[in-house]
């Protein structure tokens, strides 16, 4: 995913399945490839077989603010082309970005991104620390050279990254459609983060293996560095407001997951040359900024997420998710423990209820707005699992990382596998509807093969996540839509846009409420007997100062056998707008008291003001997902929303399995095995793990 600016993002989360597709014809310079027969394919998952497809060279010219290393020697550097199109017999077309002008060979945007070869060199760089690979540290070599051309290194915008290229080596600042920042290197961006990612990656391996080439990408980095003191981290230490809440001003492009790329890379140069100062405080500093975006709260939305955007109270995206992965590496290089904390909860508590709720979705704004999957949401919440797992010696996140891997093998919407061993093929998604889509372009190759390189790395995950590749059960969060009330006497609002700047309206409208108003909101059934949270869904006003007016609502059971059950009542109003895009926010809100087990309903009675209620997050005391798999295999992860120790039911007559329960923190609390329904203990905000076979 192209990830130029957030407005709008609702439409663009889900292009990313269908960018190229309209190419009605291969371009002449693109060719086709084939599968690699199985036979063929090595006992390893990873196969880089279609990713070097994918690659392809040009010969860019010598420019004044553009060169790289030994080009005068060395003219054609090598990158993979954007996209790669499906077509009969199993086989692809490369295609650029945008639409092709057939009398220049030029896209509207380009065929090769500096976003893409940056993370593809990260790939090779691995494969060839993991293998030995000669090849991988060729190619590695070679598209860091690549990276380096894209980044400007003379003027005001010295440091910064330019995004696109055309197929004969041009560079194109200005694509259609446009990118912000636009001219792309005119400031700080997800490419510059993504390119001191690889630099940074780069330089640990080369190191000793080629001192002048590793020389020549620490001056990169730096450079890179420079840029960054320029722009986001000259604001570093001061802090702005979204809708009443402190947000760090020192991000990159105010983003926690553009800021998470770049950490991993400072994270590994500065492990590599400690002395370096400048890049040690610049990824303690980006490193405290994301840090600084946790949620914390578990019991409520975003249940312990580290939200992505400064921005915005009411969003969350599984694609560039890796902040936990970065906190958990700097947490080691900078030898602090407290960055590791906010990764944890980020692990143990949202990503569990994530998983129980269905999977790495595209987008929560704030409710389940985008619920395609691709391969850059589902590795970044398996680097960030196995990389808290391995820094915090939190084995009970290994296993929830297998159940996060298995979405390749098809355990997902689809039922299919999504990545294929034997060819290398990561498919560019799965949309809301079940369908794969069978394209296979650069950014879905290079996330799936960074999640093999990782199973390769960690046997037990692999084996785990192969095992159980069939989704049985998922009962987490729910949403219900506030125009299904029925009865009410609100009034349904369809606004001309469902996106607000910075958030969503669920279903495209919502219910308005004035004062004395009700409307009867039916829950749907449960697959458990349970509580359940409920958590309304409002567009709070901005309340400054004695301007603006909250609204408030009063929340009950109703009917109910011993009459009306209160639930609670709620104030709607944010703070002061500062930099979101407008006033007011889209938030869920917590209620007092969870809806008891056997309630089907709720009533709301608007009290003062106007509420408008989007829907419920619908959330089960207790989530639940269980996968199976060949042989029998079983795998249950259940977690607790619950304040306190709780029960619940694991297991299945006839199947022998082992149980591990874990606390709020990710520790282990028991062992148990059993050989039937079992009940056991949760601990508050805990979840557990059960793995087995029939008999």
């Amino acid at each position: 995913m192209k990830n130029r600016t957030r407005r709008g993002i609702a439409v663009l989360a889900s292009a990313v399945l269908v960018a190229g597709v309209t190419a009605t014809a291969a371009p002449a310079f693109a060719s086709v490839s084939q599968s690699v027969p199985a036979a063929a394919a090595s006992a390893r998952l990873t196969n880089l077989a279609h990713l070097d497809f994918l690659l392809d060279t040009a010969t860019p010219a010598a420019l004044p603010d553009h060169t790289t290393y030994k080009l005068d020697t060395a003219p054609a550097i090598t990158m993979p082309w954007t996209y790669a199109d499906a077509r009969d017999g199993g086989t692809f077309a490369r295609v650029g970005g945008g639409p092709l002008d057939p009398a220049t060979g030029h896209w509207g945007q380009g065929s090769y991104n500096v976003d893409d070869i940056a993370r593809a060199a990260v790939v090779y760089l691995r494969d060839w620390k993991q293998t030995g690979s000669a090849a991988s540290k060729q190619k590695a070599y070679e598209l860091l050279r690549s990276v380096a051309y894209f980044q400007t290194t003379t003027g005001p915008n010295a440091g910064n990254v330019v995004l696109w290229m055309q197929p004969d080596g041009t560079l194109n600042p200005s694509p259609v459609p446009v990118e912000l920042p636009n001219p792309s290197d005119s400031g700080d961006s997800y490419w510059l983060a993504r390119s001191i990612w690889a630099f940074g990656e780069g330089y640990a391996a080369f190191q000793k293996q080629d001192p002048a080439f590793a020389s020549f990408l620490q001056q990169r980095l730096q450079l890179g560095v420079t840029a960054l003191n320029r722009e986001s981290l000259s604001k570093y230490g001061k802090w702005n407001i979204a809708d009443g809440t402190r947000v760090p001003a020192w991000l990159i492009v105010d983003g926690a997951d553009a800021s998470a790329e770049a950490v991993l890379g400072l994270s590994a140069y500065s492990a590599a040359v400690p002395r370096d100062t400048q890049a040690r405080t610049a990824l303690s500093e980006l490193s405290e900024g994301i840090a600084a975006m946790s949620s914390g709260a578990t019991q409520s939305w975003p249940y312990g997420a580290i939200l992505p955007w400064a921005q915005s109270r009411s969003m969350w995206h599984a694609w560039s998710s890796q902040m936990p992965a970065a906190l958990a590496e700097a947490s080691t290089v900078l030898k602090k423990k407290s960055l590791l904390a906010p990764a944890v909860t980020d692990s143990v508590s949202f990503t569990t209820t994530l998983l129980t709720s269905g999977g790495p979705d595209n987008a929560w704004y704030p409710t389940p707005i985008d619920t395609t999957q691709i391969a850059y949401g589902v590795d970044s919440r398996l680097q960030s699992l196995l990389a808290v797992a391995d820094v915090g010696r939190l084995p009970g996140l290994r296993q929830v990382a297998a159940v996060a891997a298995s979405w390749y093998f098809g355990a997902n919407k689809s039922g299919e596998p999504v990545y294929n061993p034997a060819t290398g093929v990561t498919f560019d998604g799965v949309q809301a509807d079940g369908t794969v889509n069978h394209n296979s372009g650069a950014e879905s190759t290079i996330h799936g093969l960074l999640s093999m390189l990782a199973l390769d790395a960690h046997p037990d995950v692999k084996a785990a996540a192969q095992a159980t590749t069939h989704i049985t059960t998922t009962d987490g969060i729910r949403v219900v839509e506030a125009e299904s009330a029925a009865p009410t006497t609100g009034t349904v609002v369809t606004p001309a846009s469902a996106w607000t700047g910075e958030s969503q309206y669920s279903g495209g409208a919502y219910l308005a409420l004035t004062a004395g108003q009700s409307a009867t909101i039916a829950l749907g059934a449960t697959d458990q007997s349970v509580a359940r949270l409920v958590e309304p869904v409002v567009f709070q006003p901005e309340v400054v100062r004695g301007s603006g007016t909250a609204a408030t609502s009063r929340w009950s059971i109703w009917p109910n056998a011993a009459g009306p059950a209160t639930l609670g009542s709620l104030r709607h109003a944010v703070g002061a707008q500062g930099i979101t895009e407008v006033p007011g926010a889209l938030l869920p809100q917590s209620l007092r008291r969870p809806v008891p087990a056997g309630a089907t309903s709720v009533t709301v009675v608007g009290t003062a003001g106007t509420v408008n209620l989007d829907a419920l997050i619908v959330r089960p005391v207790v989530s639940r997902l269980v996968l199976t798999g060949a042989a029998g295999a079983t795998t249950e992860l259940v977690h607790s929303a619950a304040t306190t120790r709780t029960r619940t039911v694991v297991g299945t007559a006839g199947t022998r399995s082992v149980v591990r329960s874990y606390d709020s923190h990710g520790k282990l609390v028991q062992t148990k095995s059993v050989a039937r329904a079992t009940s056991i203990t949760l601990q508050a905000g805990g979840f557990a793990v059960l793995t087995g076979a029939t008999r």
